[in-house]
């Protein structure tokens, strides 16, 4: 049996407030998880953005603009 029936199972037994509950729970960890992801990326973006400001590409600062 997956997990998600497994879950269904024992919570289709309880009373609606205790279902709440469960659900409520639920969508707590996938909005954590969401957020997780979301500072995984923020952090993998921000190592990469101190490639983008070298004393080499100093010279496009001063390029005329086309």
């Amino acid at each position: 049996m997956a997990i998600a029936e497994r879950v269904y199972e024992s919570v289709k037994g309880l009373p609606a407030t205790a279902a709440q509950e469960v659900l409520d729970f639920a969508s707590f960890l996938a909005e954590r998880e969401a957020r997780r992801d979301d500072r995984a990326l923020m952090l993998a973006q921000q190592s990469d953005l101190g490639d983008w400001d070298t004393a080499q590409d100093d010279a496009w600062n001063h390029a005329p603009a086309v």
